[in-house]
C-alpha cells in the first residue's frame, strides 16, 4: 500500500521557515484528499526568517571563538544530521552559540551527552559515542580531516554507516566542505574502525544517505540520487534524505522526479504527499540552474484541486537542489504556469532553504 500522508490541523505554522509541525497522518491508508497546509516553501528571493544563515566555513576551522561577552551571546542556526526513531540520519536546525570554529562546533554537538543533549528533539539521538573529541582541519582542496579521539571507536558497529553519513553530511553543508577525511587518534582511516566500512580517500554527499537496497543490484552500472520524504514523529513530521540507485544511463533530473513520484519503499516508515496519479507530462528542462516541471493536473490537491500542497514543493526543491547546479525548481501543470499554491498565491521558482527542519518536536 502506497503510504500518503494525511494531513491534520496545525498547532504552530511559519511563515518563512522550512520546518514541519503539528501534522497528523492518521492512519497509513491512501488519501487523496488533503485540505490544511502545515508548512511553507521558500519562493524565490525569500527569506528564511533567521537573521543570518548558515555562513561557509572558514579556511582555518579550529580559530579561536569570537571574543567578547557580545560574540559569546549570539547563537547562529545550524544543521545537525541525528538519528531519528526509526534508524534514519535527519537533518535537524539547531540554535548554537556563534563561533569561529563551525566545523568542530558543528560535530561536538552530534557526541551524546554533550551539548547538543538539551537541544535534541523528542524521538532523536547524538551519534558519536559519548566523550569523543574532535578537531576539525580544513584543507585549501575542500577536504575537511575530521580527527577523533579513542572513544570514536566505541560506537555500535551496526550504526557505523549512520555514524559516517551524519559525518559527512553535516560537515559537508558548508560551502567550502566538498568532501571529508576520517582520522583517529591523527592516523588517516581508509575504512571505518569498527565495522570496516569503506571510507577510501575521502567521502562525500555522493555516497548517498540512508541508502535504500533496491531492485538495481548493478553498482557498477548504476548511480545514487538522492529523494526527500516525510517521516512522522507523534503528530509532527519533517523531511528525511533518502538515496536510492538508478540505472546509470537515465538522466538524473528526470531519474530523480520518477523515484520521488514513486514515493518510499514498501520497506519504509517514510510517507509522500504525492498523488498516485501524479505524472511528468516532458523532460525537466534546465536553464540558468532553474529546472522547470510540467506535470499532469493530479498534481493540484489543495483547495478542491486547484492548488499544489507545499509539501509536494518543498520535496521537490529539496530533491531536485541535491543535484549539481540546480538552484530553483518551476512548476507547469498541463504546460500552464499560473500555478497556484496552498495559500492562493501564484508559485514562484522555489528554491532550497538553507535549513531544514526547524521545528520543536
Amino acid at each position: 500500500m502506497r503510504k500518503v500522508l494525511r494531513k491534520g490541523v496545525p498547532i504552530l505554522a511559519f511563515t518563512t521557515l522550512l520546518t514541519m509541525t503539528a501534522c497528523s497522518f492518521g492512519s497509513n491508508e491512501a488519501t487523496n484528499e488533503m485540505d490544511t497546509p502545515p508548512t511553507n516553501y521558500v519562493e524565490e528571493d525569500e527569506s528564511l526568517g533567521l537573521e543570518e544563515d548558515v555562513e561557509e566555513a572558514p579556511d582555518e576551522a579550529d580559530g579561536e571563538e569570537g571574543a567578547g561577552e557580545e560574540a559569546n551571546e549570539e547563537y547562529v542556526q545550524r544543521e545537525i544530521y541525528l538519528i531519528d526513531s526509526n534508524g534514519l540520519v535527519v537533518p535537524q536546525t539547531l540554535e548554537l552559540p556563534r563561533t569561529e570554529s563551525v566545523l568542530k562546533q558543528s560535530l561536538e554537538y552530534l557526541v551524546d551527552g554533550g551539548p547538543v543533549t538539551e537541544l535534541l528533539p523528542n524521538g532523536f539521538r547524538a551519534v558519536l559515542p559519548a566523550g569523543t573529541e574532535v578537531t576539525v582541519n580544513l584543507q585549501e582542496d575542500g577536504i575537511a580531516v575530521a580527527d577523533f579521539s579513542n572513544e570514536f571507536k566505541e560506537y555500535d558497529p551496526n550504526q557505523e554507516k549512520q555514524v559516517l553519513e551524519a559525518i559527512t553530511w553535516t560537515l559537508t553543508q558548508f560551502e567550502n566542505v566538498d568532501s571529508v577525511q576520517i582520522n583517529v587518534n591523527g592516523y588517516k582511516q581508509d575504512t571505518m574502525p569498527v565495522g570496516g566500512t569503506p571510507i577510501g580517500e575521502t567521502v562525500s554527499r555522493a555516497n548517498g544517505i540512508n541508502l535504500e537496497t533496491g531492485s538495481v543490484t548493478d553498482v557498477v552500472n548504476s548511480k545514487g540520487v538522492t529523494l526527500y520524504f516525510l517521516a512522522q514523529n507523534g503528530e509532527n513530521t519533517y523531511y528525511v534524505p533518502v538515496t536510492r540507485r538508478v540505472a546509470s544511463g537515465q538522466e538524473s533530473l528526470t531519474a530523480a522526479v520518477k523515484e520521488l513520484l514513486k514515493g518510499p519503499s514498501n520497506e519504509s516508515p517514510l510517507l509522500t504527499d504525492f498523488r498516485h496519479e501524479v505524472a511528468l507530462l516532458d523532460e525537466p528542462k534546465y536553464e540558468n540552474g532553474t529546472v522547470t516541471l510540467n506535470f499532469n493536473e493530479s498534481l493540484l490537491s489543495q483547495n478542491q484541486a486547484t492548488a499544489v500542497s507545499d509539501d509536494v514543493l518543498n520535496m521537490l526543491a529539496l530533491t531536485l537542489t541535491e543535484q549539481e547546479g540546480v538552484e530553483k525548481i518551476a512548476v507547469k501543470v498541463n504546460g500552464e504556469a499560473n500555478v497556484l499554491s496552498e495559500s492562493g498565491n501564484a508559485v514562484e521558482p522555489v528554491s532550497r532553504p538553507s535549513l531544514v527542519n526547524t521545528g520543536s518536536y
